[in-house]
């Protein structure tokens, strides 16, 4: 008898669909567009005020409003999510505010004392105020007052619809208050998913400017010619797809979108492996003068190739490709991208061919662009160390990768279907988990001696 939630020979049905991250990158580029084409609407509309591209920090944070808005409107209108049972919402059952009030007014005690803890936890961080964190902090300082604010009609209301409306923050508002019925262990997964909002958010609203105002700048007709410059410039327009889609899906997790954080992972394991990926950790690992810093004298691949035009084309083409299925990892979610989370299972996309497409995509990029067996010093010992520590990156990775899909075996049967099924046919998964099966060693029964 075939899984119950698939077909024969294909993976279980995603529970994201590919149109959500399809809409959000149209209407992403499609404001691209116009900030590029800005000084010739602006002067064919009589507009006021300077004729240039728009590539300022507010323009790079309208995108992602914009592509948010899309997404989820997308979302609710055409695919109806806020009716999937998985939102734990009954839309017709609404209790009386009365009957709802207690259990809102202490949900709404936790979210502001999680919010100021957090905001507390950023003024700690002396990372935060320098930068390009300091564009996070002014964004997130003026989103402060009309989140406070809208939390109250929006708890109120989503509360008397809720079929459990003692979540996550209902437990650290009780424990708070000292109300009988808390939970130890809902908050802490209270504490990890908003830990994992405020850190990872935070990072991916200050990487909003800076590339999107290189897209918006870039000069193609110049460097047209060049395939290093062509390559660089569509890294840099990927890039941005990756994190404007991927704010997105740190800021949008909310429950009538289906989005929210059924749980964060509970492995700290899984924590510190993440963390020294991103700053103010990476900088001590992989960083300049960090502890496995892997680009100790390389070039990288428009150096050693140089000269060689036909190579670089075919070079830029297989970088350019690799960034595409990472930017397309994260399309692939919509608005459900997030590290350390499981927010539903998703099998389409890249991820019918490999369970972490963005992983190695990823690596396969740092392999082939830096070269780290290829130095300027013609030192052996730097070439070793360059290609140990990079493996040591991609070991993080890896390590990353089996704690991210520990978390989601134990949450959800539909991930251990889709975990078993590309073990078995996924393009790429499938032929590696044969080849290590075969690398392991065998134990070999020894029969007693007569």
């Amino acid at each position: 008898m075939s899984a119950p939630f698939s077909r024969p020979g294909s993976p279980p049905a995603s529970d994201v669909s590919p149109w959500v991250g399809l809409v959000g990158l149209a209407a992403l580029l499609g404001w691209i567009a116009v900030c590029r084409s800005w000084p010739e609407l602006s002067e064919g509309l009589d507009l006021a005020g300077p004729r240039a591209r728009l590539s300022g920090p507010h323009s790079a944070l309208m995108a992602m409003i914009l592509t948010g808005l899309a997404m989820a409107s997308w979302s609710v209108l055409v695919e109806k999510v806020h009716r999937s049972p998985s939102t734990g919402i009954d839309w017709s059952r609404k209790r009386p505010l009365a009957a709802a009030l207690p259990e809102s007014l202490t949900k709404l005690a936790g979210l502001w004392a999680t919010w100021a803890i957090i905001g507390f936890l950023y003024c700690l961080g002396r990372w935060y105020w320098d930068g390009q964190y300091l564009f996070a902090m002014n964004v997130i300082g003026w989103a402060a007052v009309p989140l406070f604010v809208l939390s109250v009609p929006y708890v109120l209301w989503l509360d008397r619809v809720l079929v459990e409306p003692r979540d996550h923050a209902w437990h650290f508002g009780a424990m708070l208050l000292g109300r009988e019925g808390w939970d130890g262990e809902e908050v802490k997964k209270h504490w990890r998913a908003w830990l994992i909002k405020g850190f990872f958010g935070a990072f991916m609203i200050s990487a909003l400017p800076a590339g999107f105002a290189a897209v918006v700048e870039a000069d193609w007709s110049a460097i047209a010619q060049d395939p290093v410059r062509v390559g660089v410039g569509l890294f840099e327009l990927l890039f941005v797809i990756d994190v404007q889609i991927g704010t997105v899906g740190y800021l949008l997790t909310l429950r009538p979108l289906d989005a929210h954080i059924r749980s964060g992972n509970p492995f700290l394991g899984g924590w510190v492996a993440a963390l020294i990926c991103y700053p103010p950790f990476v900088y001590a690992f992989m960083g300049q003068g960090g502890v496995i810093q892997y680009e100790y004298a390389t070039a990288g691949w428009g150096h050693w190739f140089a000269g060689h035009e036909v190579l670089l084309w075919i070079w830029a083409a297989w970088l350019v490709f690799l960034t595409a299925v990472y930017a397309w990892a994260t399309v692939a979610f919509g608005i459900r991208f997030s590290n350390l989370t499981y927010r539903g299972v998703l099998t389409n996309g890249p991820y019918r061919f490999t369970r972490h497409p963005a992983y190695l995509s990823k690596n396969l990029f740092w392999w082939c662009s830096v070269l780290p067996f290829m130095v300027t010093s013609g030192s052996m010992v730097d070439m070793v160390r360059n290609t140990t520590f990079l493996a040591c990156v991609s070991a993080i990775y890896y390590w990353r990768a089996r704690t991210e899909e520990t978390h989601l075996l134990g949450e959800d049967a539909k991930y251990r279907e889709y975990h078993a099924w590309m073990q078995r046919h996924g393009a790429i998964t499938a032929p590696l988990a044969r080849l290590l099966s075969r690398a392991r060693p065998r134990c070999v029964a020894v029969q007693p001696a007569e």
